[in-house]
């Protein structure tokens, strides 16, 4: 028989299934280190088996860990999300609103998410910043209420609304021979060394299948999972890159970087806000999604 086990204990298991980091986890619930790694000993006791390992410095769960970890989900986001609805009803504002974006998304969801804490002030704003795998994993797990993304994946079940346009277009640097042509034909891009980001992500997706229609294959000199490291490295000369119009834009004072016309681009993209069909959404999510269609109804036509 199972010794008492508090609900308290299963939040704090859940945070740490959800961080994968006993100090950050004990961050986020305001806790020292020490006292969370107590509360997470005293549940592996009630069970009488370990919920995680330590491999070097990083933290794994145990099948029994991983076990926990989704009823321990479960029953706090099911308590969670009944707090927030009777306040709902109350007319009252609470609870925490959990959102993970893809990297690039930064450039133009930061703003959103400003205007949402500061018009909503008593709700906790949880984001997690990642690639697209991380992201993958995180919905796969349910580990957040929303997700912002430029392409959506077809292998989960989803539900996606377009938020905002994602134009990608061809970055050289300032002093590029093709800096200021028009119309410059794909073709002349095959000699052209590229900096892509890595492979699966939505935008080298989207530039590999512009290169294969028109039959152009540039050699990639780089993969690189950051944009702000592909800007410093076409600046640098090393080659020119295809990434989101919001990515050139914070970088259009600096004058190194320019947008070089190229018939095809730029390519029509869409950033997307997405949750699993069968999540109940929480008040504070429903508000985020509601901004977010709202903004993007009234933006002003290009």
């Amino acid at each position: 028989m199972l010794r008492r086990i508090t609900l308290h204990q299963l939040r704090l298991f859940a945070a740490l299934a959800r961080t994968m980091n006993m100090t950050r986890a004990a961050e986020q619930l305001h806790m020292t280190p020490s006292a969370f790694s107590i509360q997470i000993k005293q549940l592996a006791d009630s069970f009488g088996v370990a919920l995680h390992e330590q491999v070097g410095k990083k933290l794994f769960l145990t099948e029994a860990g991983r076990a926990v970890a989704v009823a321990a989900r479960e029953m706090v986001e099911r308590l969670d999300l009944l707090g927030m609805e009777i306040a709902d009803m109350q007319g009252l504002e609470r609870g925490t609103l959990r959102v993970a974006m893809i990297t690039t998304a930064r450039y133009f969801a930061t703003r959103l998410i400003g205007d949402f804490c500061r018009a909503h002030t008593n709700i906790t704003f949880e984001l997690e910043v990642v690639n697209r795998d991380q992201i993958l994993h995180r919905m796969r797990e349910n580990l957040d209420d929303l997700y912002i993304m430029g392409l959506v994946p077809e292998e989960l079940d989803v539900v996606a609304f377009p938020v905002a346009e994602n134009p990608l277009v061809v970055i050289a640097p300032s002093d590029h021979p093709l800096c200021g042509e028009k119309r410059i034909a794909p073709q002349r891009l095959a000699q052209e060394p590229f900096i892509l980001r890595e492979a699966g992500s939505g935008t080298r997706q989207a530039i590999e299948r512009f290169f294969e229609r028109h039959g152009v294959s540039p050699p990639v000199r780089m993969s690189l999972g950051s944009d702000e490291t592909i800007k410093q490295v076409v600046a640098a000369g090393l080659g020119l890159t295809a990434l989101s119009r919001h990515v050139l834009a914070l970088d259009a004072a600096s004058g190194r970087l320019s947008e070089l016309d190229v018939q095809g681009f730029p390519i029509a993209r869409q950033w997307y806000v997405a949750h699993l069909r069968a999540k109940k959404l929480s008040p504070p999510a429903r508000a985020f999604l509601e901004m977010l269609k709202e903004k993007r109804d009234n933006a002003p036509a290009d």
